[in-house]
């Protein structure tokens, strides 16, 4: 099979909501439609500044035990923190999850195969859920599943996947650029509000929902189409990784930056691919560069879904 196995997920932190007034709590905290989120999807959303802006994004998935919420773990703590701070009498846990259970990562044109031979199941669609003999099997886009399971579980299961090739970590995150989907990390807190970042493109951000932090300003940009910036895909020719948070230059702004590097990892075909944050207008062109003006360029790719200009 030519599916790729990754024994552990690069980074992930998970925090598990758990209590009756769980979703709902949740449901007027994120972006996304919590109260629809049923025990067969998954979504993804932010948790935003009462100014519309980025503190995290996020998968979001319910089991038995609770809600999970996987996002990195350089900001599961404070993530943690501070939604705890608006529990108060609600009857809701939060607590830290990321020790007790393991992130597995299947991807490939084979993969459904593979956990069906498996398992006995793969979920079909994107954001699909399957729990199976104690592990949670979740849909991502473009040909990528992540089992969750325990700890003890864990390793007998990546040797039944053949997890002796396991594939390298940065692998993984490319493979999430090339499906388009932001990882907020603490250099990119509060830069962006979720269009910018496509989450309204990718199902995490709900606006028929009511109220939560930031939903004003997000709402308001969505009805007067006032989006100057989207995320857009693109290789830089450099031996150097660009990190998030990295300014980006084009025409028009002289030294100031126009736009900011999200996410990046090593190309398999060269180079780095990036998620880059730029300005509509100047998508497409060969004329935005990397750290300064007269930087390397973006050489832009396609997504796989639509990015409306």
């Amino acid at each position: 099979m030519t599916a790729l196995v990754f024994r552990e997920l690069p980074h992930p932190g998970l925090i598990r909501f758990s209590g009756e007034g769980a979703q709902a709590f949740l449901h007027n905290q994120l972006s996304c439609d919590v109260a629809a989120l049923t025990f067969g999807h998954s979504t993804y959303g932010a948790y935003c500044t009462p100014k519309g802006r980025v503190l995290a994004s996020f998968l979001l998935w319910r089991s038995e035990q609770g809600l999970f919420m996987q996002l990195p773990s350089s900001l599961r703590e404070p993530i943690q923190q501070q939604l705890s701070k608006f529990i108060l009498r609600s009857k809701v846990k939060a607590e830290n999850a990321s020790g007790d259970r393991a992130l597995i990562g299947v991807a490939g044109k084979d993969a459904a195969a593979l956990l069906q031979q498996v398992l006995g199941a793969a979920p079909t669609s994107p954001h699909d859920v399957m729990h199976v003999d104690g592990a949670t099997i979740i849909r991502l886009p473009v040909d990528r599943y992540e089992i969750a399971v325990s700890r003890e579980q864990a390793p007998r299961l990546a040797a039944a996947l053949g997890a002796a090739d396991t594939a390298a970590p940065e692998h993984w995150e490319w493979l999430a650029i090339r499906a388009g989907i932001p990882v907020i990390l603490p250099a990119t807190q509060e830069q962006f509000v979720p269009q910018m970042v496509n989450l309204d493109l990718i199902g995490g951000v709900s606006f028929q929902k009511g109220c939560y932090p930031g939903q004003e300003i997000v709402a308001r940009m969505h009805y007067r189409g006032t989006l100057k910036q989207r995320m857009y895909l693109a290789n830089v020719a450099a031996e150097e990784r660009p990190q998030p948070g990295d300014k980006l230059y084009s025409p028009g702004f002289g030294e100031q930056a126009s736009g900011a590097i999200v996410n990046a990892a090593r190309s398999p075909e060269g180079g780095h691919e990036v998620l880059a944050v730029v300005q509509i207008a100047s998508a497409g062109s060969d004329n935005v560069r990397w750290r300064s003006p007269v930087g390397l360029p973006l050489r832009f790719m396609p997504l796989p879904y639509r990015v409306d200009d």
